[in-house]
């Protein structure tokens, strides 16, 4: 059996203005600002991405989190580019083949809760789940990016490790 030979550096999130999308992850979510909103164009984006994007890429991008690991969101904006935007609800994303969720752990799910509600977050669960030795709920941002709120059971696991069969 061979290995992995990538681990998970970063999740990408497209909206249509990077600013307003860091003043909600940040404001509604508590994700800190790690890297600021800066504006990526020149030679070396139309190498990078001149083949997804039209000419003259230009790519707007900030990176939130909780800590000084790669395990952050990337917040990106395609200024140049016609916005393709979403016809489909979040819960329809849900089903959409594809990327359809993040994952985010948090320690008291409950509390979580309460304090999303509280700052206006959507849910599109209405209460708490629990399975395979998690808890979740889950959330939308204002673009329809949705995301699966986590408390481990067992803090020391990983939460795919969470369920035990014992």
């Amino acid at each position: 059996m061979s290995r992995a030979i990538f681990s998970t550096a970063h999740v990408a999130v497209c909206v249509p203005d990077v600013e307003a999308a860091v003043d909600w992850y940040r404001e509604k979510l508590g994700f800190e600002l790690l890297s600021p909103p800066y504006r990526m164009e020149g030679p070396r984006m139309e190498s990078d991405m001149g083949e997804l994007l039209p000419s003259p890429v230009i790519v707007k991008a900030a990176i939130m989190g909780s800590g000084p690991d790669d395990h952050v969101i990337e917040l990106i904006e395609y200024p140049g580019a016609p916005s393709r935007g979403s016809n489909s609800s979040p819960r329809d994303r849900v089903l959409t083949h594809g990327m359809t969720h993040v994952g985010l752990v948090c320690e008291d799910l409950d509390d979580t809760r309460r304090e999303l509600e509280g700052r206006g977050v959507e849910f599109l669960t209405s209460g708490i789940a629990e399975l395979a030795g998690l808890r979740t709920t889950w959330i939308a941002d204002p673009w329809g990016s949705v995301f699966i709120l986590i408390e481990k059971k067992h803090p020391d696991r990983p939460y795919w490790r969470q369920y035990s069969r014992r």
